[in-house]
């Protein structure tokens, strides 16, 4: 069977991020793939795999994995991959999670923004939930029809596990379970994992301590915005030595835009006033929150455009947007025109 006619036609509108694409390529080449045999058969355009704005059809993405796992002779090359991928080195999800404080912040981030490295079918709000089974912590991963694609199975199981081992002593797995059978490379899932898999089971999830939530990341010691740009770190710096109201304001909205919470009621709570008091000395400085927390986006978004580093769904999530319509449309208001043909301008 060729890994064209293998792959789920269920899948054919969803979409991964250009970089997650050529990373596989370029490991399945390293293992002895040929790239032209790979490209041919997974119908990618080599193009699309260095610009930051582009996506890659999921379908060519499975067909890519099939491929990869036949050419370079590596059936576990989904495993493989997890467990030596770096999301940092192609999307700003992965800095976003090196950010944050915690093992349980991360899971938070990765649900937020999941969708920019790779778009699924997900059967609820959030892909990764906790829940407690007999007695036990469970993150489980409740995308649809995870049988069509039991490679993008192992691939997460392993970077969870691989980068959550970076963190502490204590095994990041007590226990596996997947959905699909047990495949011929089984003994790979008990070396990454050091824990018992149980295949066929009636979800996929990981078993965790609890202590595993609270492991210490914030590999970046700084905000994700100054990992991307020194001009925004020192924009911050700035606004931290602010006298104003406005400035201390906005000094603790920039760390957390990229959260999709950056409130008044947050924000209030981190200066020790109520909403209303925040209110009022802003509007004794001729502000509002809500304008203070639009023009700061604006900033943000014209730097980060400039900058050519990150995608402009990728921008969109930066400065606080859930998606890149409602982006679009704030940063057509900000400048009459859009991020993408603003960007074609620079």
């Amino acid at each position: 069977m060729t890994a064209k006619s293998s792959v789920p036609r269920k899948d054919a509108a969803h979409t991964v991020v250009a970089g997650l694409a050529r990373g596989l390529l370029d490991l399945a080449v390293s293992k002895g793939a040929s790239r032209q045999a790979l490209v041919e058969r997974s119908q990618i355009d080599q193009y699309d795999l260095h610009d930051p704005d582009l996506r890659v059809p999921l379908l060519n993405y499975i067909a890519l994995m099939r491929a990869g796992k036949e050419l370079a002779n590596d059936p576990a090359l989904a495993l493989h991959y997890g467990e030596t991928v770096e999301l940092s080195g192609f999307s700003v999800v992965g800095l976003i999670v090196q950010a944050c404080e915690t093992v349980l912040e991360a899971h938070i981030q990765m649900n937020r923004y999941g969708r920019l490295v790779m778009d699924v079918d997900v059967g609820a709000a959030d892909r990764f939930q906790h829940k407690r089974i007999d007695g036990n912590l469970w993150v489980i991963d409740t995308r649809r029809h995870p049988n069509d694609f039991p490679e993008l199975t192992e691939g997460t199981f392993a970077h969870m596990v691989s980068l959550v081992g970076k963190f502490g002593t204590t095994p990041p797995a007590k226990e596996i379970r997947v959905t699909h059978a047990a495949p011929a490379h089984r003994a790979e899932y008990d070396r990454i994992f050091q824990a018992p898999t149980r295949f066929e089971s009636e979800f996929n999830g990981i078993r965790i301590d609890e202590a595993w939530l609270e492991f210490r990341i914030s590999l970046q010691p700084r905000f994700v915005f100054g990992i991307l740009s020194d001009h925004a770190d020192a924009l911050l710096r700035r606004l931290e030595s602010s006298k104003t109201f406005r400035g201390r304001v906005e000094s603790l909205l920039m760390p957390i835009l990229h959260t999709g919470d950056a409130s008044i009621d947050r924000i209030a709570a981190r200066l020790g006033l109520s909403r209303g008091t925040v209110y009022r000395k802003l509007k004794a400085e001729n502000a509002t929150f809500e304008s203070v927390l639009d023009e700061l986006r604006h900033k943000l978004a014209l730097h980060y455009l400039s900058g050519q580093k990150v995608s402009v769904k990728e921008i969109a999530y930066l400065v606080g947007f859930s998606d890149s319509t409602s982006f679009s449309r704030a940063f057509k208001r900000w400048t009459g025109n859009s991020p993408r043909s603003m960007r074609a301008l620079k």
